[in-house]
């Protein structure tokens, strides 16, 4: 059986394969692979998901440290993985939990996603092919000894009834929010922006909305993100969905703000469309503290430099900057995987 040593080892060089630029055109291929399947996956979005992969996940110290916080599990199960697909490899941590612990990994892809997951773990076993037998690609997890799932909340809840007789982490839907103080700079509002914008807001991580002071002026906001115009006037999709959006408010007579290619209103979801940010307003910090906290199970982080008591809390810039211990919907994917 390979050894954990030696599994850390393989991703490690993972890692090296994908930042050494002798290999640019392999990348350069899979980039261009992803981009073509799946239109929200531009080639910035998936260069930027492979260095994020490569200098957080598959870092030889950080990985390390990570992997011996955990104690390897009594036997080898086979755990079947639903993978998410809004993000490029988004999946791949979960991929990583369940290789390093030294179970055999059951992977479904998502359609949206199935060639950058396959690229990396291809790539793994040509480095290392005792993981060979270690990785499965499947349509159906009848074999599974344990679950994986992320989805929708309305997925979830067949996950929850296909998977219920073994053990599973099941996620549902989570997203981001701000809370502003209005004394935020420049800097940390074009970070924030990045926030709300990166991946065009489609992951748990993106902020979706904002929490103001009352009377609060978004111009400074606005001013501070307006370099990004040409990134998303001219991605189709994303126009499209603005322009749907904004056509939304008008007929309906809703009002919003308008900086060309996002959209602000006033709301108490925390979920908005793509192109869209909501926001609320506050009289005192300790106002928003309660609710937050009883909203936490749908909040992933809490981007913010206030002084507040809550769960996740992150700084501007930071959300799409995970480290290995920053878990989906705060399970601890390795701690359950030890459990076998």
């Amino acid at each position: 059986m390979i050894s954990r040593a030696q599994r850390i080892n393989a991703f490690i060089n993972l890692g090296k394969f994908i930042t050494n630029p002798q290999n640019e055109l392999i990348i350069e291929e899979w980039i261009a692979r992803a981009n073509s399947k799946n239109n929200w996956f531009t080639t910035e979005n998936v260069a930027r998901s492979l260095n994020a992969l490569a200098n957080q996940f598959l870092n030889a110290d950080k990985l390390n440290a990570w992997a011996a916080q955990y104690p390897e599990p009594d036997s080898s199960q086979k755990i079947g993985v639903v993978m998410a697909g809004n993000i490029p490899a988004v999946g791949f941590h979960d991929a990583l939990s369940v290789l390093i612990s030294g179970h055999i990994l059951l992977a479904k892809p998502s359609s949206d996603d199935q060639l950058l997951i396959h690229a990396l773990l291809d790539k793994l076993v040509a480095i290392e092919p005792g993981l060979e037998e270690h990785i499965r690609f499947v349509e159906r997890l009848n074999d599974a000894d344990a679950y994986i799932a992320t989805g929708s909340d309305n997925t979830a809840r067949y996950f929850h009834y296909y998977f219920a007789k073994k053990p599973n982490i099941i996620r549902k839907n989570r997203t981001s929010v701000a809370v502003l103080t209005g004394s935020e700079d420049g800097e940390e509002l074009a970070a924030l922006g990045r926030d709300a914008l990166q991946y065009f807001g489609l992951g748990c991580r993106n902020v979706s909305k904002l929490f103001v002071p009352a009377g609060y002026d978004f111009t400074k906001f606005y001013e501070s993100i307006q370099n990004l115009d040409k990134t998303y006037l001219h991605h189709h999709k994303y126009f499209n969905n603005y322009e749907y959006n904004k056509s939304i408010f008008l007929v309906n007579r809703v009002p919003h703000y308008d900086n060309g290619f996002l959209l602000l209103t006033e709301s108490k979801a925390l979920v908005s469309a793509i192109s869209v940010l909501h926001y609320e307003t506050y009289e005192s910090l300790s106002d928003i503290e309660a609710p937050l906290k009883e909203q936490a199970e749908k909040i992933q982080c809490v981007v913010t430099n206030a002084d507040i008591d809550l769960p996740g809390l992150i700084s501007f810039g930071k959300t799409q900057e995970p480290g290995l211990t920053d878990y989906a919907d705060a399970v601890d994917t390795m701690a359950f995987l030890a459990e076998f």
